[in-house]
């Protein structure tokens, strides 16, 4: 499921990935941070934490480790990771998830 056009044109976020492995697409409030994640090639998140995230998979899938407890995540699947959790991810290339962070302020926006 490919995001629309004008979705495309939303800001991105400034994170540690090339955009030839991950693009990403925002929408910022004073309360949250809500992200588009494209995923170009597979990807092996290491093990971090940070505020609540709440998430679902719009295509594609993702192999998420909460806490050491390890599932998958396929279209129309959510998922919550709690404040502070460790937690890692692999995601597979042509996954595309929403993902919905407490912090408004978790990744600033690219210039």
């Amino acid at each position: 499921m490919p995001l629309a056009d004008f979705m495309r044109r939303f800001p991105a976020v400034d994170i540690p990935f090339p955009e030839e492995v991950i693009t990403t697409n925002v929408l910022r409030s004073d309360d949250g941070l809500a992200v588009f994640f494209t995923f170009h090639e597979n990807l092996d998140l290491p093990a971090h934490s940070h505020g609540g995230q709440w998430g679902t998979v719009l295509q594609g899938e993702i192999e998420l480790t909460v806490e050491g407890e390890t599932r998958r995540y396929r279209p129309g699947e959510t998922y919550t990771i709690p404040s502070g959790a460790l937690h890692s991810a692999r995601i597979a290339a042509g996954t595309v998830v929403l993902d919905v962070f407490e912090e408004p302020d978790r990744y600033p926006l690219r210039a």
